[in-house]
């Protein structure tokens, strides 16, 4: 298992990523006149962060940005945390302020965004150097508990509605729940980050196997459901 994953983990990771922004945007006519048309469009950011997030694997052994060694930019943590720790979450507060239907809520929602935003912006303006190395678990954490808690928000507004018995018929359902469960596994991966370094190959393998899997069924799902529902409204 070790072997493959050194092998063919960002492969197995850039394929699945693929697989849902092309179904995406293979179908992006039948949802265009619907909020999930800004899922597909987030699917294709994913893809992006990724793919680019993997230049770190070219800057050692004379690769072709090895002029970053020994640079803050030899590793990419500050990416992920820039583009998928602040970037994705920032993205799914507004697609959930999207769907939701209360206002209050809506409006919870928002703030809890912006404070958000304005909260990561500052942890790193003040620890530039935690920044660079990877060591700000605040912010995933804080960005955890915020898609976490809109989930919660959407279940709770779904059950509360007479929308609770057709609920398997909305993709939104499907988006939301495969969403809650990814972060609810990634996310204390977060806590023991510090460990994710070559002096420990144990924990880097194992992250790298929790990492992959939690992807290919939460990659998978959102291909199968692009694939199987219909459109909504909202």
């Amino acid at each position: 298992m070790h072997e493959f994953l050194l092998k063919y983990y960002s492969l197995v990771i850039y394929s699945i990523e693929a697989l849902a922004a092309l179904t995406g945007v293979l179908l992006y006519r039948k949802y265009k006149h619907t909020t999930i048309k800004y899922f597909i469009f987030f699917l294709l950011y994913s893809f992006l962060v990724d793919f680019v997030g993997g230049y770190a694997s070219y800057v050692e052994n004379n690769g072709i940005f090895s002029f970053f060694k020994g640079t803050k930019f030899a590793r990419n943590s500050w990416w992920f945390t820039l583009m998928w720790g602040i970037g994705a979450v920032s993205f799914y507060l507004f697609y959930f302020h999207k769907i939701l239907k209360r206002k209050t809520l809506r409006k919870l929602l928002k703030i809890l965004g912006f404070a958000f935003v304005i909260f990561s912006v500052s942890l790193i303006m003040f620890n530039t150097d935690a920044y660079f190395k990877g060591e700000l678990p605040l912010i995933d954490n804080f960005g955890a508990l915020l898609i976490l808690l809109s989930c919660i928000f959407y279940f709770t507004e779904k059950l509360s509605s007479n929308q609770i018995f057709y609920f398997y018929k909305s993709i939104n359902f499907y988006i939301s729940i495969t969403i809650f469960l990814w972060w609810l596994v990634v996310t204390p991966i977060s806590v023991f980050d510090r460990y994710n370094t070559t002096a420990d190959w144990d924990y880097v393998f194992l992250k790298w196997q929790i990492l992959m899997f939690a992807n290919l069924f939460m990659y998978i799902t959102f291909t199968c459901i692009l694939l199987w529902c219909k459109p909504q409204s909202v």
